[in-house]
């Protein structure tokens, strides 16, 4: 690379689908990675892998009507219409072809998940790998990196600033890369552009708390080197930026052994109460708001409470299988043997177990207005405690539909790109908006279409 890459992408998470997107574009592209854990340390691998596709083939095949305009759809309405309108149909449009590309041209074993349906998505849309784990995704793709001869990878540094050009009376354009070694030294490395794909800002705990304070006592369950570092850099430059209180938050984290339980557990039929033994909502609305509602909660903490079925039908997630080894899941033949197990008051759950088996078999409305029920819950019972945690911040750079970083004025910053948790997403504003899968579709969708615009003015200037 004499000269300098053609990109630099600071981040090893969806970063790596923008560098391989970019190679197979002819572009020379070197990724910077803080991390040397990486592969077991970023938020793509700690999520669920799982990827929305609107239109995509695997739906064609199950018989599912799908379109962008039905998943823009979907978005305005989970969102309430606080979404990023033009990110929104950009992503929306670009999904399909991407968990296509991802699985056609990256090699990844995607399949259509239709075991069951994530709250906010009017049809299965999701995609994942065999044991939906992000962990197997990253190796995937990180091996890929490595074996492309059109690809440098440089681990552990880190991008700490851009380099520009530009001054009084000229646009600023970004020139290149100022990198950070273990050892304290640095490096400026020229770069036709830059794709800041370093996350969001969940560790830093100042900014949690300036513009999350909801969470910002709830457990962080991210990557670590999410620090706002996009942020900083950004807003040298003048970018802007927005969505700054929206989040991605979990309500079904395992007490004591850190594993998430997972959502499945509630669309299957289960519950969760708190610690006087009485459900507060209807759990199905989503997981990332039943977070901060959780926390609300005394002691912020509650159990989730699942049968034998729902065990079952939950063991296809790599996450569900290791809560389970960690042991913390305690059993009981009925009602009162589970709040001897859990220490819940008998009474009280004993009436949630009635009220939701009785709702669910249709017999009488819910009181929170639940109205997703598979089944009723049936003896023996399950229970986990669970903890409400941060995962990830949605809110950041604001991003054109090239994924080109913008100014108040939305005029694009030449040479500087975001992707996922750098990038301002699609999830509106607070916990409530945010679909699942939309964490990912902005971290590779956006790195996807920056390589596609890199690659296109990178032809226009050689010509």
């Amino acid at each position: 690379m004499t000269g300098g890459p053609d990109l630099v992408v600071a981040g090893a998470g969806g970063g790596l689908a923008g560098a391989l997107r970019a190679a197979e574009l002819g572009l020379s592209v070197l990724v910077v990675e803080a991390s040397e854990h990486f592969r077991r340390g970023n938020n793509t691998s700690m999520s669920t892998a799982m990827f929305p596709g609107a239109g995509s083939r695997w739906q064609k095949a199950a018989g599912v009507e799908d379109s962008p305009d039905r998943f823009a759809a979907d978005i305005a309405a989970k969102t309430g219409g606080r979404a990023d309108a033009r990110l929104a149909r950009t992503l929306a449009e670009v999904s399909g072809p991407l968990v296509e590309w991802l699985a056609d041209s990256a090699g990844l074993p995607l399949s259509l998940v239709t075991d069951f349906n994530y709250p906010g998505h009017s049809v299965h849309r999701c995609h994942s790998v065999p044991g939906r784990h992000g962990s197997s995704v990253i190796d995937h793709l990180a091996r890929r990196v490595r074996e492309h001869p059109g690809i440098d990878l440089l681990v552990p540094a880190a991008l700490v600033d851009v380099t520009t050009t530009g001054g009084p009376g000229a646009a600023t354009t970004v020139r290149g890369a100022l990198v950070r070694y273990p050892d304290g030294t640095q490096e400026e490395i020229p770069a036709g552009a830059v794709l800041l794909a370093t996350n969001g800002f969940g560790a830093d705990r100042a900014l949690v708390r300036r513009h999350l304070p909801e969470i910002a006592e709830a457990l962080y369950q991210g990557g670590e080197r999410s620090r706002g570092d996009a942020l900083r850099i950004g807003g040298g430059l003048g970018a802007a930026t927005g969505y700054l209180d929206a989040y991605q938050g979990h309500g079904a984290v395992a007490a004591g052994a850190g594993t998430l339980v997972g959502w499945a557990t509630i669309i299957h039929g289960g519950i969760m109460v708190d610690l006087d033994g009485r459900r507060f909502g209807d759990e199905t609305r989503g997981y990332s708001e039943y977070a901060a509602e959780l926390a609300a909660r005394p002691g912020s903490t509650g159990w989730i409470v699942l049968d034998e079925t729902i065990f079952e039908q939950c063991r296809p997630f790599q996450d569900f299988r290791d809560t389970v080894e960690s042991g913390v899941l305690v059993w009981a033949d009925d009602a009162e043997g589970l709040a001897e197990a859990t220490g819940l008051p008998a009474g009280a759950l004993a009436r949630e177990l009635e009220a939701g088996a009785a709702a669910a078999r249709g017999e009488r409305p819910d009181e929170h207005g639940r109205t997703h029920w598979e089944r009723p819950l049936a003896a023996p019972y399950a229970a986990v405690r669970v903890v409400p945690a941060l995962f990830h911040t949605q809110g950041g750079l604001l991003v054109d539909g090239d994924a080109a970083v913008v100014d108040p004025g939305d005029r694009p910053i030449p040479g500087l790109y975001a992707a996922g948790g750098a990038a301002a997403g699609i999830s509106g504003h607070g916990a409530g908006g945010y679909l699942p899968g939309n964490g990912l579709l902005p971290a590779f969708g956006l790195a996807y279409l920056a390589a596609g615009a890199i690659a296109r003015r990178t032809t226009t200037r050689e010509n």
